[in-house]
C-alpha cells in the first residue's frame, strides 16, 4: 500500500517530467536565439549535462539531509 506521499508524487510524476521536459526545451531555444547557427546537438548534450549535475547535486543534498524538514 502507497503512503500518501508516494500517492501524491505519483499523481504529479507527468507534471514534473513535462516541467522538466519545458526547461529543457526552453534552453535549446534560448540558445539557438543566441547562436543562431548553433550545433543544436552539442547544445542539447551541454544542457542535459548541467541538468544531471543538478540533480546529482540535489541527490547528495537529500542524502545528507537538507529537505529532510523542507
Amino acid at each position: 500500500m502507497l503512503t500518501m506521499t508516494e500517492k501524491e508524487i505519483n499523481d504529479r510524476e507527468e507534471a514534473i517530467e513535462e516541467q522538466l521536459e519545458l526547461l529543457f526545451k526552453a534552453n535549446m531555444k534560448i540558445t539557438n536565439w543566441d547562436v543562431p547557427e548553433t550545433d543544436d546537438k552539442k547544445a542539447a548534450e551541454m544542457i542535459l549535462e548541467i541538468l544531471e549535475k543538478k540533480v546529482t547535486k540535489l541527490r547528495e543534498d537529500v542524502i545528507n539531509g537538507k529537505y529532510d524538514y523542507y
